[in-house]
């Protein structure tokens, strides 16, 4: 018997049921993106690993996907390394290409690239899946779709702000209830110097930001393990436990770095971003939360993380400021700031809470039933004209019984069947089946339209 076919871990198939939900949450992020001027581009699903390696951290790298060279990829491998069995310097030479570990990158690479076509400051919108050779768990996928939002070449404090809007429109059009976490590195980089650990930023960044996931205990000891010093570690604990509003935990943290340049500067970025958040406010809670890292090592300046309120899952959102990412591919001094919203994630909270309209499920509204060649071609132009108005029909493609195209049209979730016999032919009219309640009404053939649009 042959083996049933399958699909590597942490990827999935999606039902029409599925898609069409998915298609929601996209077609729902998309028009808000337009809403505030973002294009939309692409870029291949593969990079060249020169543009993907050193990007993401130590611990990004060893996430990304590489893609074997073709023909004879061992051919150009170094013996002395195989026989050593030393995988990182064997990896560049077998492997030249890599998927995609995010969208931010590649899009870096992108504005290099065409610099002379863009005009800046570029607000680009991208949706596409990412790939990440991560452990799969709830809510976290090798295969994922992320939908990214960028503004570069401006560091204006307004593009961040302009990010938080459509945060709080597309969530409440979603019907989520969230929380905006924002920090910014500069305070972080001014928290490293004053403990004493300036060099260590990139680890004491990447270890407090797993702080809500294993605990302060935990992070305590990773930040040993990276070697970082008792006395310093003794500093960042009240730092870490720091409560109260925003405005409170800002002076706060402004009293502890007083002396560090830096972290001034962030504490600057923060008190402008909050004052537009004065003017125009929002309805979502957003919390200034000091422990926010972020583990990317491209950011610079604020960064931002969305949790659900109601449901136990990692962030739904997140992003932040990178002054120098495309300094790496050549092009240094062009500011830029952007957020993704992880659809994956997403769409688990809405199935969870049940958030999904039903109406979006729907493919078809409604069926025509099949009673033999007459009837199929008395109903085909009804059909036809009903979709030239925008309303998605379907012909039952045989004349089977009729409890078998009823149950068809059930479990398809079609709300309505269309009912034309002999009688009906001859009256020009149709009798119409109101699938839920079970109700039959008889229409004019030249008014089905109109029974529809005010059912």
């Amino acid at each position: 018997m042959a083996q049933k076919p399958s699909i590597p871990k942490g990827t999935r198939d999606f039902s029409p049921v599925e898609m069409a939900r998915r298609n929601h949450i996209f077609d729902t992020i998309k028009s808000i993106f337009r809403l505030y001027g973002f294009q939309q581009i692409e870029t291949p699903a593969m990079e060249n690993l020169s543009t993907l390696t050193g990007k993401y951290g130590e611990e990004g790298d060893k996430l990304l996907f590489k893609i074997l060279n073709s023909g004879d990829y061992l051919a150009k491998a170094n013996e002395k390394d195989l026989l050593e069995k030393n995988s990182l310097r064997t990896t560049f030479q077998i492997s030249e290409k890599g998927l995609r570990y995010d969208l931010t990158v590649p899009f870096a690479r992108y504005v290099v690239q065409y610099q002379n076509d863009l005009t800046f400051p570029f607000k680009r919108f991208q949706i596409q899946p990412v790939w990440r050779a991560d452990r799969p768990q709830k809510g976290r996928y090798r295969e994922f779709y992320q939908c990214d939002a960028d503004i570069i070449g401006s560091d204006s404090l307004l593009n961040e702000f302009e990010l938080i809007q459509m945060v709080d429109a597309i969530y409440r059009e979603l019907g989520i209830r969230v929380v905006i976490k924002i920090n910014n590195r500069k305070i972080l980089a001014g928290i490293a110097e004053i403990v004493g650990a300036a060099d260590k930023i990139t680890d004491i960044t990447v270890a407090i930001d797993k702080l809500d996931k294993i605990g302060l205990e935990k992070v305590n000891e990773e930040l040993m393990e990276k070697g970082i010093g008792e006395a310093a570690i003794a500093k960042l604990q009240p730092i870490l436990l720091l409560a109260g509003n925003n405005a409170e935990k800002l002076d706060k943290i402004e009293e502890v770095i007083r002396q560090s340049d830096t972290g001034l500067k962030g504490i600057a970025e923060m008190r402008n971003l909050f004052g537009y958040l004065e003017i125009l406010s929002v309805r979502t809670e957003i919390e200034l939360d000091l422990t926010l890292a972020r583990g990317l090592n491209y950011y610079t300046g604020a960064i931002f993380e969305v949790k659900a309120k109601d449901v136990q899952i990692g962030s739904i959102t997140g992003g932040g400021r990178y002054d120098d990412l495309t300094g790496v591919f050549g092009l240094p001094g062009i500011s830029g700031v952007g957020i993704s919203f992880g659809a994956d994630r997403i769409y688990d909270v809405m199935d969870q809470l049940k958030l999904f309209p039903e109406s979006e499920t729907r493919s078809t509204q409604v069926m025509f039933a099949n009673f033999g060649t007459d009837e199929v071609n008395f109903v085909l132009p009804i059909a036809n004209d009903l979709r030239s108005k925008g309303i998605s029909a379907e012909i039952y493609p045989s004349a089977d019984k009729m409890k078998k195209q009823l149950n068809y049209a059930d479990k398809k979730g079609i709300g309505y069947v269309v009912l034309a016999g002999e009688t009906e032919i001859q009256e020009r009219s149709v009798t119409i089946k109101n699938m839920k309640t079970g109700e039959q009404l008889k229409v004019p053939a030249d008014g089905v339209d109109t029974f529809l649009n005010h059912a």
